[in-house]
């Protein structure tokens, strides 16, 4: 025990907390994000994806959401595409995970079979959009390090900045750098950076609103990719908490059956 430990014990003082290092209060804040968030159980919500190319052209998708909260490890989700014609009945679903590589699988109607995505492909594009298959699981705080960097405005918001590192093999990222307000946690923007440290994308959620009184979703989501000129924006509405998902509705072995 230090000198001025007992010096502080034997006086009857307040003892005075070891400040935290960067990383100790990125991980934490991190913690912190995760915490906030628990214990919505599961939701289900539309999404309409616009995806943008370099000319400034537009195609749009529309896709139903559904995920389940899972105690002990990563959410599972499920994304079925209900439009164009072309994507109809396109159903992914994913298992997220710690450290462990992601559990997803992809059914694709015009071969009609299940297709199970490889850990070592995850950085690929999601259905043609800015989005990687790593974007779209739930990003668990082992998934990552992290080095909190200094709290700075960000729109109406007071936002943590922290850094954070792919802990995970086969991530597409050098690393990540997020912008998180310090009120409720909401992830205000992403900006992602390649395998060189080249930046790469930038993400940046807006629209938020609040449900059950307590869990915040972003409205608007845009992606955009600095390196090819695309983008893709993903639109979500109708909400809904607490609906009665079980495992049963995450099943890869009825993934061509999802309705």
């Amino acid at each position: 025990m230090n000198k001025r430990l007992v010096l502080a014990i034997l006086l009857g003082l307040p003892m005075l907390a070891q400040a935290q290092t960067p990383e100790e209060k990125g991980l934490q804040i991190a913690k912190d994000a995760d915490a906030f968030d628990s214990g919505f159980v599961d939701f289900t919500a539309d999404m309409v994806m616009t995806l943008k190319n370099k000319k400034g052209q537009t195609s749009s998708r529309q896709i139903r959401i559904r995920t389940l909260e899972v105690q002990g490890d990563g959410d599972k989700s499920l994304s079925i595409f209900d439009e164009p014609a072309d994507v109809k009945g396109t159903a992914m679903l994913t298992y997220s995970h710690g450290l462990e590589p992601d559990d997803q699988w992809l059914y694709l109607p015009a071969i009609k079979r299940v297709k199970r995505i490889s850990s070592r492909n995850k950085s690929g594009p999601f259905m043609g959009s800015e989005f990687a298959f790593e974007d779209l699981g739930s990003q668990e705080v082992e998934k990552y390090t992290y080095k909190w960097l200094r709290d700075e405005p960000c729109g109406e918001f007071e936002c943590y900045l922290i850094e954070r590192v792919p802990a995970y093999k086969f991530s597409g990222y050098k690393r990540q750098l997020v912008w998180m307000d310090k009120e409720a946690y909401r992830l205000m923007r992403v900006e992602y950076f390649d395998r060189k440290n080249e930046p790469l994308k930038t993400l940046v959620a807006t629209d938020y609103q609040q449900y059950l009184d307590r869990y915040w979703r972003a409205g608007k989501m845009e992606m955009t990719n600095h390196q090819n000129g695309k983008s893709t924006t993903l639109d979500w509405n109708n909400y809904q908490f607490k609906t009665g998902l079980t495992d049963n509705d995450f099943k890869s072995q009825t993934l061509k059956r999802a309705r």
